[in-house]
């Protein structure tokens, strides 16, 4: 048996983090640890460290990875001859026991309410596979520094406590966490209970009557809107016991606002049982009511809902965000919104506010966006102070039930250990081992701020929805399904033979919710109508406005200048780079109003007269804080001093000593996630001005699920309002397919409702003006900017400082050159961005003084009355062609030409200038980019071929 033990035990081969917790124990109290470990740790005190010390205590890195060697040699034999060898090997073997427990007992764990999956053989928790006989289980050891809450305990009566902490109805799963403390606490937390609840008999009636309003609204709702989709609860009712535990357990621990994301199984019991939603109001929606004041309206499932419920640590605010068919797509939008309320609350480490993401099995394994915003946990500009994560694990996700064909993990959670989160698997038939667990989360989010799950184990009673069948494919499943009485049934039972509740007590609460059903109203009903919730954002101010172009956002110039000088001035001995050195000294002058300014000082005088006038200012993207193309430098850099607090400078964030926050953030490389947080944010908080840059425009493809089902669609849907901004660099400068093209074509073809704003700003004074106006403005909307590339530089796209001084953003710029006389012009060319110093250096080129071109620098909402006004100047004008770098098929031309045909006189002529249609958004050929440019400005000024379309 040794022989087996020494070959084949998953603790030696280099696995040694059984072997660090020996040493732990060692260094608080040597005589804790067996004779030949104590031996073995002796000798490694004279180890040097990595700063020379030989004290063990100052760095663990030598120390473990002489483990990490140690440990490939096999076991460790008795150094010394005085103690008894074999039972020094005993006590390791009972160390070793212990931590397989821990390791490997959630794969023994009774999980499974359907009793369909088998334990795997693991040899690693029989004591016989450490050398223990029959002989050896009444043997007493000494384990108070290996196991909690136990002193003294028998192999046997061990053995008991190890299966009923880890291989009852909690298989925890938290031995890869890096941080000892972490799993020291969960050790202690679950052995010293044994993983078993204590609770009240006024506890477990609560809970009973939980489960009976999770049952009694999904069997209600089967039984008055037969068909109706609903994506029903029934097989996970435990789920409804722990949401009430964690808003009460929250509340107590000083939390007072929740902001909770999930999909649709569940969702319509959530809204009643859990935010107190109107059973009647539901109940109307089942029947056809709808908000009159919404375009485009949701389904029930979708729907988002807030209220106030108390708790025994006071009022919490809950928030159930909207929420599309995306499968997980609303949790960067739930961790965004947190991180808006923290902030507003000044509660930077999430004590305050708590998100709570519900996921379904198959949609946590297997969508990307999971992992995307599990990376932000930890991050600076997104932690939220640790989210607690409940599944909903249906076995089954939609139709597959065998885990080979819906992930490639053991289980649907083994996503959260890239961030290290501990996972508590828990049987959704024991609905007490399911509150325990949610509590153990909650005081764990407390105690150390980092995510955890609660992976509730259960079934699904009907198919993927009411309509469906699911016996079709998965017969044996949904006839063991058949047969079960369901959760509540269990419990009530259970509860009856205890003597907690009478016999007649849980028919009682069936029927008299079902009452309470009858009459439309709540059986339990925490929900609090009169509280004001001080930190609540009034929304009011901004909705139900008409759209309108004008805003005051001109800044006197005296301010400018002052405000110049102070984002251009660092801090005595702070050395910048030589570069970043002569883009604040060109600043420092274009503050002076000696020298125009360019696009990166135009963008710094808007944040920074935001900020100084109250508005904060939230930028994040990758690569942000410089600007991917090396234009912004709202981050300094000490090239003398490498830590990053010490060595930054933000000027942004010192324009005033009562100015509001100014954030950079260079994100992580993620674009779906980041823009769902940052789209969660801005519907949050509308006094923010919340951007989102993207590295390359093209690059917000990745984020296209967001723009399509949040940012486009939101408002229409849900009357959700969003004022954020998106900063997507979009130019035809040669760089190939996905460094080109921002999609312009996608944004236009998903306008209408003026449901957002499509921008290409083409100079300093532009974008200055239009940040400003997005905030002045007394409405909100989405704000996409197509930013320039080259244009960051083009002194042609220079303004002056009395254009920051005076006027506002022009929807549309007309023709700028004096020396063309407006009764001379046969053809007016119509284009956007970068493409019009194009146009002007050929036309000035080439001598021509017959064309005029004008500037569409607000696509949409389109500016009628103003491109109108531009074209009537050119009374003799017969011909109007639209030019753009994109493609025929690509760019605006197929969304803006019955804009521009509608604003044109009758007998003018349209025609189009610009790429040949393409699969690809530009060509990846130098040569071949230059010749279709070359092209394009021939077509702009040539005779009308191909397409013309008369009026």
């Amino acid at each position: 048996m040794m022989q087996q033990y020494e070959g084949n035990s998953y603790l030696f081969g280099g696995n040694a983090p059984y072997v660090e917790e020996l040493y732990e124990a060692y260094l608080n109290n040597p005589g804790s640890v067996p004779d030949n470990w104590r031996a073995y740790f002796d000798a490694m005190q004279h180890v040097p460290a990595v700063d020379g010390s030989s004290r063990p205590d100052v760095d663990h890195s030598s120390v473990i990875a002489s483990f990490a060697e140690r440990a490939k040699q096999g076991p460790i034999r008795t150094v010394s001859a005085a103690a008894d060898p074999e039972m020094g090997r005993k006590r390791v073997a009972v160390t070793q026991l212990i931590a397989a427990y821990r390791y490997l007992g959630s794969r023994w764990a009774n999980l499974d309410p359907l009793q369909r999956q088998e334990r795997p053989p693991l040899p690693e928790l029989d004591p016989a596979f450490y050398g223990f006989s029959e002989a050896d289980l009444d043997t007493v050891f000494n384990i108070s520094n290996t196991y909690f809450g136990q002193e003294n305990a028998s192999l046997r009566d061990l053995l008991n406590m190890l299966r009923d902490t880890y291989c009852r109805a909690i298989g925890a799963e938290f031995m890869y966490i890096s941080d000892p403390a972490e799993k020291r606490w969960l050790q202690e937390r679950l052995e010293s209970i044994r993983s078993t609840p204590t609770f009240t008999a006024e506890k477990k009636r609560h809970i009973l009557e939980r489960l009976t309003a999770a049952e009694g609204l999904e069997r209600y709702l089967h039984t008055k809107y037969v068909g109706a989709k609903r994506f029903s609860l029934e097989g996970g009712e435990s789920f409804i016991a722990s949401m009430d535990e964690v808003i009460q357990r929250a509340g107590e621990q000083g939390v007072q606002e929740i902001v909770i994301g999930m999909a649709h199984r569940g969702r319509l019991n959530v809204l009643v049982n859990t935010l107190g939603k109107s059973p009647a109001d539901l109940f109307e929606e089942f029947e056809g009511k709808h908000a009159d004041d919404l375009p485009s309206g949701d389904v029930k499932y979708h729907q988002g809902f807030s209220s106030d419920v108390s708790t025994v640590g006071g009022p919490v605010h809950l928030s159930l965000a909207f929420n599309p068919s995306h499968l997980e797509i609303v949790n960067p939008v739930v961790e965004g919104s947190a991180k808006a309320r923290m902030d507003r609350r000044g509660d930077p480490h999430g004590k305050q506010v708590l998100p709570v993401l519900v996921h379904g099995d198959a949609a946590f394994a297997g969508q990307g966006v999971v992992m995307e915003t599990l990376n932000l946990a930890q991050t600076r500009g997104y932690g939220t102070g640790g989210t607690v994560h409940i599944v909903i694990n249906n076995q089954i996700g939609f139709t597959t039930s065998d885990p080979r064909d819906s992930r490639s993990t053991i289980y649907c959670s083994d996503v959260v250990k890239m961030i290290e989160a501990p996972v508590l698997h828990v049987n959704g038939d024991d609905p007490e081992a399911v509150v325990l667990a949610t509590q153990i989360a909650l005081d764990y989010r407390v105690q150390f701020g980092k995510d955890i799950v609660v992976d509730i184990v259960c079934y699904r009673k009907l198919g993927h929805n009411e309509q469906d069948t699911p016996a079709l494919t998965q017969p044996l499943m949904y006839k063991k399904i058949a047969k079960h009485p369901g959760t509540r049934k269990l419990y009530a039972d259970k509860l009856a033979t205890q003597g907690t509740i009478s016999g007649d007590e849980a028919d009682q609460m069936v029927a008299g919710f079902r009452n309470a059903m009858d009459a439309g109203k709540h059986t339990n009903d925490p929900v609090l109508t009169d509280f004001k919730n001080k930190y609540a954002v009034d929304w009011a101010p901004f909705l139900n406005k008409k759209w309108t172009d004008a805003a005051d956002t001109a800044v006197p110039l005296t301010e400018l200048k002052r405000l110049a000088q102070r984002v251009t001035t660092v801090p005595e001995n702070f050395k910048l780079h030589s570069l970043v050195e002569k883009v604040l000294a060109d600043r420092a002058t274009m503050g002076r109003g000696e020298l125009n300014l360019d696009w990166g000082m135009g963008e710094h005088l808007a944040y920074a007269s935001l900020v100084a006038s109250g508005y904060a200012v939230r930028l994040s993207g990758q690569d942000a804080g410089r600007g991917t193309f090396v234009h912004r430098h709202a981050v300094l850099h000490d090239q003398n001093r490498e830590k990053w607090d010490a060595g930054i400078y933000v000027p942004l964030q010192n324009v005033s000593e009562t100015q509001a926050p100014f954030t950079v953030i260079d994100s992580v490389l993620s674009e779906e996630a980041v823009l769902g947080f940052e789209y969660g944010y801005s519907t949050a908080e509308p006094n923010t001005l919340t951007i989102w840059e993207a590295q390359f425009g093209d690059f917000a493809n990745g984020a296209q699920v967001v723009i399509d089902q949040f940012i486009a669609s939101g408002e229409v849907k849900w009357g959700r309002a969003s004022g954020l901004v998106m900063m997507l660099p979009h130019g035809y400068e040669g760089q190939g397919p996905e460094h080109s093209s921002a999609r312009i074509e996608r944004f236009l073809q998903l306008c209408a409702d003026n449901n957002m704003q499509v921008v290409q700003p083409t100079t300093a004074a532009q974008i200055f003006h239009l940040l400003r106006r997005q905030m002045v403005r007394q409405f909100r909307k989405p704000l996409v900017i197509f930013t320039p590339k080259s244009l960051l530089r083009n002194k042609d796209a220079g303004s002056s400082l009395n254009e920051l001084a005076k006027g506002g953003f022009q929807t549309v710029i007309g023709e700028t050159d004096d020396k063309i006389e407006a009764s001379k012009v046969k053809r007016v060319i119509a284009c956007s961005g970068k493409v019009y110093y194009d146009l002007v250096n050929t036309r000035k080129t080439r001598g021509v003084t017959d064309v005029a071109i004008v500037r569409i620098e607000q696509m949409y909402p389109f500016p009628h009355k103003a491109f109108a006004a531009e074209l009537k100047k050119f009374a003799n004008a017969t011909e109007v062609v639209w030019a753009q770098d994109e493609p025929q098929n690509q760019g605006p031309w197929f969304q803006i030409q019955h804009n521009i045909f509608e604003s044109m006189e009758s007998g003018q002529r349209l025609a189009y200038a610009g790429r040949p249609a393409s699969a690809a958004p530009a060509v990846g050929y130098s040569d071949k980019h230059v010749a279709q440019q070359k092209e394009l400005l021939d077509t702009a000024f040539a005779k009308l071929k191909g397409f013309v379309l008369t009026k």
